[in-house]
């Protein structure tokens, strides 16, 4: 056998052997944020929520994995206490009744050896609809502090809020669409 053929081997066998790999999300780093219309296109609200846990398993040699994700609705925060109070009410994310909103997916698309694409469902209000994240931007490294690897992505994705059951100010011209934009890391767990 040529040494050519046995390195060709090697390479071959070590990814079929290489596992997927777990990786925890850390809520120090990870903030989901959106921006909601106000009334009609006067002006475009930002938020965020501050508190988020989760796994993502992902599987570099078979260009694959999975994301598991839960938001934690209370944590809700638009930098103004009485928008947050609303917004936590009844009328919109109903804190009370809903305390989490979840998104489960698969990684569906992978670019230059990146994630690129995560297909799954977002349930948030009660309602669970298809969702899918765009990954703009996506880097694992060992971390200088904790000399962990720790992975980060760039998410968006747009939805229309009414679909789950949260249209307040529809009937007074507010545009039901809201644009996602996450943050995330996420440490390799062990």
């Amino acid at each position: 056998m040529n040494n050519t053929l046995i390195l060709a081997l090697t390479l071959v066998c070590g990814g079929a052997g290489a596992a997927p790999e777990l990786y925890n999300i850390d809520p120090n780093h990870t903030y989901p944020s959106f921006e909601a219309d106000h009334m009609g296109g006067l002006s475009v609200w930002r938020g965020k929520f501050k508190h988020t846990t989760g796994t993502i398993l992902l599987d570099r040699a078979a260009a694959s994995g999975t994301v598991d994700i839960a938001v934690d609705t209370k944590s809700l925060d638009f930098g103004n206490e009485r928008l947050n109070e609303h917004a936590q009410g009844a009328e919109l994310f109903d804190v009370a009744k809903y305390p989490t909103a979840t998104f489960s997916g698969k990684i569906s698309r992978f670019d230059g050896g990146k994630p690129a694409e995560v297909r799954g469902e977002l349930t948030m209000h009660g309602v669970t609809k298809p969702l899918t994240l765009t990954i703009g931007s996506f880097l694992c490294k060992i971390n200088p502090m904790s000399k962990k690897e720790v992975c980060g992505a760039d998410a968006s994705a747009t939805f229309n809020r009414s679909d789950f059951g949260i249209s307040f100010g529809q009937e007074m011209g507010f545009r039901q669409e809201v644009k996602l934009a996450i943050q995330v890391e996420a440490i390799k767990a062990g």
